[in-house]
């Protein structure tokens, strides 16, 4: 039934300043940019951002991991544009790290270093 994780989405409180805040972290252009909605195509996942805030406060939504070659890098270069800690980097067993941070509009993002998990 599932076939894998597709997409997250974050809401945002300024599309402007997130967009070039991923742009930033992420090193690259949204692959879709409107008004509306901005997204991210990310080794063949999608990183959404969304404007429209209804029913949702920052941090209430659920934690998407993204996956990472070096979680303490990658947590560490977070942590240098902005974001703020929320779950340090951990060993959760077979060599899996995980970490979370905040980024600055609240939304949690959560990044996973898996030595078992490869895209086919």
């Amino acid at each position: 039934m599932f076939e894998g994780l597709r997409t997250v989405i974050y809401s945002v409180s300024n599309l402007g300043q997130a967009k070039a805040w991923y742009q930033n972290v992420l090193g690259k252009e949204p692959y879709f940019d409107e008004s509306f909605y901005v997204g991210f195509n990310i080794g063949g996942f999608e990183l959404g951002l969304d404007p429209d805030p209804a029913g949702v406060r920052p941090g209430d939504n659920a934690v998407a991991y993204w996956g990472v070659a070096e979680a303490d890098a990658v947590y560490r270069l977070l942590l240098t544009v902005g974001a703020t800690p929320h779950g340090e980097p951990r060993d959760v067993g077979g060599g899996i790290r995980v970490a979370t941070v905040t980024d600055p509009f609240g939304n949690v993002i959560g990044i996973i270093e898996n030595p078992h998990f490869k895209i086919e």
